[in-house]
């Protein structure tokens, strides 16, 4: 009997022979379901389609949004200091002894060929290829990348990202409980959170950076809160050992904080579905109750959908494409057939 440990020895062989030999088979194969995105929700995904016997490819290009999350504090059975790099390590480690096939690679484009999609990756960085794979289904998990204060030195502000200088209030605003916090946004709307903040710490003070005007409708709902404005330019945050304490003002002055709620929007990686009509609700994709969109064949999880950010949706979201994607293929061939991948 093949162990979990034989089987994720057999599949991961070394790299460079496993993607050659990948790709090389790239127009002879049609898998039942590619994944594209290897974070939290498209390894949940990969699994649930492993243990239904489906082949499946995983397409990750790498550093989702849950692997640079130092702590994850509400992931049920999960010690609270847990990073979010060891949950995504676990699973893709779980997802290879299933023999699931996955791939380092970006996806350019998806096209609809009917029956079959036809998902273009490029791999490689120094010397990149392209090659084309197909799938009956698909599912997007490529997720959504948190815009972050634009400073002269970025990796200042990536020396606390993650770690008190937030960016999700569900996940942490537990984390800003009664201490000082900066909200740091990109336009007046994206204030609006402050407010709900307002909910665990009444000490916050906003910032423009220099970057937007605030109207007096605003100005007047701050002041009624006793929440601070600071419209001049960050010079650079403070701290150490990764603790944000408060930042430096263009002036020189320096707010003192205790931690700090970025909220200046998202990049949405869904470039390569631009050629599908499908429906949307602002960038997210628009999905039923098991994150069907509105194409029959192609789902959507985690942070790409309609719904909550959170680490803990992102899993039940891939079960639940992945079981949905299993109901229809066993629907329509009405018995069990090979796991293993059909011949285009």
């Amino acid at each position: 009997m093949k162990t979990a440990d034989s089987a994720l020895e057999t599949t991961m062989r070394p790299p460079t022979q496993f993607k050659d030999q990948l790709l090389n088979q790239a127009d002879k194969e049609v898998y039942d379901v590619l994944v594209i995105g290897g974070g939290a929700a498209g390894l949940s995904a990969g699994i649930y389609l492993k243990r239904y016997l489906l082949s499946t490819l995983i397409v990750d290009k790498g550093k989702a949004r849950s692997h640079w999350m130092q702590e994850l504090h509400n992931y049920l059975g999960l010690p609270p200091n847990t990073p979010g790099r060891d949950v995504l390590k676990q699973g893709k480690s779980h997802y290879l002894a299933l023999e699931g096939v996955y791939l380092n690679g970006y996806v350019q484009t998806v096209i609809d060929e009917g029956e079959t999609f036809a998902v273009h990756v490029q791999t490689g960085r120094k010397s990149p290829s392209v090659a084309v794979f197909r799938s009956r289904y698909l599912v997007a998990a490529s997720g959504i990348i948190d815009h972050l204060p634009k400073l002269v030195d970025q990796q200042n502000v990536f020396d606390y990202a993650g770690y008190n200088l937030h960016v999700c209030l569900i996940c942490d605003g537990y984390e800003m409980r009664d201490k000082r916090a900066g909200v740091f946004g990109s336009s007046e709307s994206s204030f609006e959170v402050a407010f709900h903040l307002g909910w665990f710490t009444p000490n916050i003070t906003l910032f423009t950076n220099g970057e937007f005007e605030v109207g007096e409708a605003l100005r007047d709902r701050l002041t009624q809160k006793a929440y601070k404005l600071v419209e001049q330019p960050i010079a650079h945050f403070l701290g150490n050992n990764h603790q944000m304490t408060g930042v430096e003002l263009s002036d020189g002055s320096v707010v003192q904080l205790d931690a700090g709620l970025v909220s200046m929007g998202s990049k949405y990686h869904a470039d390569y579905l631009a050629d599908i009509e499908l429906e949307y609700k602002g960038g997210n994709l628009v999905t039923d109750s098991m994150n069907r969109t509105s194409h029959p064949r192609i789902f959507a999880v985690g942070d790409l959908k309609v719904g909550m950010n959170q680490v803990v949706i992102a899993s039940a979201d891939g079960a639940l494409a992945a079981t949905q994607i299993w109901r229809d293929i066993r629907q329509a061939e009405g018995t069990r057939r090979s796991p293993l991948m059909s011949t285009a």
